[in-house]
């Protein structure tokens, strides 16, 4: 998630290629059983292998730079305290170049070639649900980075990173309302803009035979939506849609995308001179919304993390160290923005649960890691210790806030008791 300008750089092209070429060497061994080696704890044994990929090239790129230097930190970091069960931690990861076709075949790759121990899901929700259903007809475990639609994720095997609760239709916009009401002047014109992506249409449109969204609580709560416009994924002129929400001059623009799509629709406003009163930003990168400078000052977006000083100050000295680090690796793959927040947050606790996993079952046999997670669930460094149901599919009461820029930096703003900042 991150501006097309960096995706298209020389300097991200050769960060992704070396990304790419980072694949290590697996030892196969067999799955969903004892024989492994793992499960009595065999110290010094061949290494245990994790298989993933991630979305180094292509669209989603700049989001995949982030997970890949979070996971590699974090094996980094374990490995360090003696690895899982006293072996070496691998980590395998391919480039799905931000292609759902290709995350399936990848992920049947990893399993029955490569015959890798454990798997980790890929970035973005239609790419996680393709990697779940191989995963489940493979009976492998899955923890999960982002993908937040509980609905639609029902392999009982799967364990969510972030969690939106299990009706995320309802509680994103219920949450933004319930923060800009407490504005002087509380919006009373809100214009939509939504990708068809299925990783952000279902805040607008709901999903399933639950219709709620946007477009529905706007309405209950006496709102006056003006604009609704939906666009593809793959949208490069945004001139019609700015013009659109230009005419309509509305209060409120809730941009439900991914990526650099809200960086594009505040540029195109800005080349029609004209300049929203508030702006949310669904799943935005979070770089490219801050270097386009005072056009994003005060623009919403939703978080589960932010690296804000009163945050970390609860959370105590590992979380500043782990912080730290990420940023200095951030900056050493010169990545546009290298601070550790949402994604990297998720993408850490995703290997915190793996982690549990492994520890709590006491080796890499998939079925009593997804009873054992179940049964014990996990402890997160940065969501501290999650429980895992499976009839809300895995997904545990959210903690997701509400973050703003303010004064070119992301801060926690919503609810007021995780509040950082005042929301402005």
């Amino acid at each position: 998630m991150r501006d097309a300008r960096f995706a298209s750089s020389a300097r991200l092209r050769g960060l992704t290629a070396l990304a790419a070429a980072v694949v290590l060497t697996v030892a196969g061994c067999n799955r969903g059983s004892d024989s492994d080696g793992a499960s009595g704890g065999d110290k010094g044994g061949p290494p245990i292998v994790v298989g993933s990929t991630l979305s180094l090239t292509g669209a989603f790129a700049a989001t995949g730079q982030i997970h890949k230097i979070a996971g590699e930190e974090y094996v980094d970091r374990l490995n360090a305290a003696g690895g899982l069960l006293g072996r070496k931690v691998e980590w395998k990861v391919l480039d799905d170049q931000s292609d759902q076709a290709k995350v399936a075949q990848l992920y049947e790759r990893l399993i029955t070639q490569d015959k890798v121990d454990l798997l980790l899901g890929p970035y973005a929700t239609p790419n996680i649900l393709s990697a779940m259903a191989v995963a489940q007809r493979h009976g492998y475990v899955l923890p999960q980075h982002t993908a937040v639609l509980a609905p639609q994720l029902t392999y009982d095997c799967q364990f969510p990173a972030w969690s939106i609760g299990p009706t995320p239709n309802k509680f994103i916009p219920d949450q933004l309302f319930d923060a800009v009401e407490t504005l002087p002047t509380p919006p009373k014109k809100v214009a939509v803009v939504t990708s068809q992506s299925g990783s952000a249409a279902f805040v607008t449109d709901g999903f399933g035979d639950d219709k709620s969204g946007v477009l529905t609580i706007a309405k209950e709560r006496g709102l006056d939506v003006v604009v609704n416009v939906h666009y593809p994924p793959t949208t490069t002129d945004w001139a019609p849609i700015a013009t659109q929400v230009r005419d309509a001059d509305p209060d409120l623009i809730i941009s439900n995308g991914l990526g650099v799509d809200a960086v594009n629709l505040v540029q195109a406003m800005k080349q029609l001179n004209y300049s929203p009163k508030k702006m949310f930003a669904l799943f935005p990168a979070p770089g490219p919304l801050l270097a386009l400078g005072a056009p994003a000052d005060g623009i919403l977006s939703v978080s589960m993390f932010e690296p804000n000083k009163p945050t970390l100050d609860k959370l105590g000295p590992k979380a500043t160290e782990i912080t730290t680090d990420f940023t200095k690796r951030a900056k050493e793959a010169k990545l546009p923005y290298t601070t550790f927040e949402t994604q990297a947050a998720a993408s850490w606790n995703a290997w915190d649960i793996l982690a549990a996993g492994v520890k709590s079952s006491g080796g890499t046999d998939q079925r009593k890691m997804c009873g054992s997670l179940h049964d014990k669930g996990a402890d997160t460094t940065f969501s501290g210790h999650l429980k895992f149901d499976p009839k809300d599919h895995n997904f545990w009461p959210t903690t997701q806030t509400l973050k703003q820029i303010q004064d070119g930096d992301w801060v926690t703003v919503w609810p007021k008791n995780k509040a950082a900042a005042p929301l402005k």
